[in-house]
């Protein structure tokens, strides 16, 4: 997993977009999602504990705003940096049903779980889909965790959001983050079965914990 090219998380490059052209950047049928580049990690760091701060004071945007009114800043920032949108998914072609896998996009860095190339993405990666609120609806597979899909829900962020903690780490600490639990398409022969990877983490209906 901006307003509206979601997908990736802070890494090299800078995204861009207005506020209704974001992309937070999902993959399919064997393509993973790209995410935020590492150049500007330390500045939706800043970002976020600023809004984590002003949060404590005021109604935050996100119970504010509906997606669809966030500024493209607000957007990126709603993006949790977890990696679970940047994993290669199956579909089936029977039931249509969408199957996350534990190999990920080969533009995700598997350390930091941002995009090495954000603004590059759908350049580099023609199959990395491009999320907003007029498509987030279409995708019925983002894993429950995602922030973009609390908030068009009602559910608003968990515990473990930098946006409610300040810390980017407690995506890890609680277990959301695909840290550790993945490996690069790039490290997987072309010619093996993606199926041999399919797990149920990814989609589950929520962590434990929770809200």
């Amino acid at each position: 997993m901006s307003p509206h090219e979601a997908g990736d998380t802070p890494g090299g490059d800078a995204a861009g977009g207005d506020a209704h052209g974001r992309d937070a950047t999902p993959r399919l049928k064997g393509q993973a999602a790209a995410k935020h580049p590492p150049g500007r990690a330390a500045r939706l760091v800043a970002f976020v504990k600023g809004l984590a701060a002003q949060g404590r004071r005021a109604p935050p945007f996100w119970q504010r705003k509906t997606l669809a009114e966030m500024t493209s800043r607000e957007w990126e920032s709603l993006c949790d940096g977890c990696g679970r949108c940047c994993v290669v998914k199956l579909e089936d072609a029977d039931t249509g049903r969408v199957h996350p896998t534990s190999v990920a996009c080969r533009m995700l860095d598997l350390e930091t779980c941002r995009c090495r190339h954000y603004r590059r993405r759908h350049a580099l990666v023609p199959e990395c889909l491009p999320l907003d609120a007029e498509s987030l609806p279409r995708y019925g597979w983002l894993p429950a965790t995602c922030a973009y899909r609390r908030v068009s829900e009602g559910r608003g962020l968990a515990w473990w959001h930098p946006l409610v903690s300040g810390d980017p780490e407690t995506v890890v600490q609680a277990g959301v983050s695909v840290r550790g639990n993945v490996v690069s398409e790039s490290a997987v022969h072309p010619d093996e079965p993606l199926d041999r990877y399919v797990v149920r983490w990814v989609d589950a209906a929520d962590h434990p914990g929770g809200r």
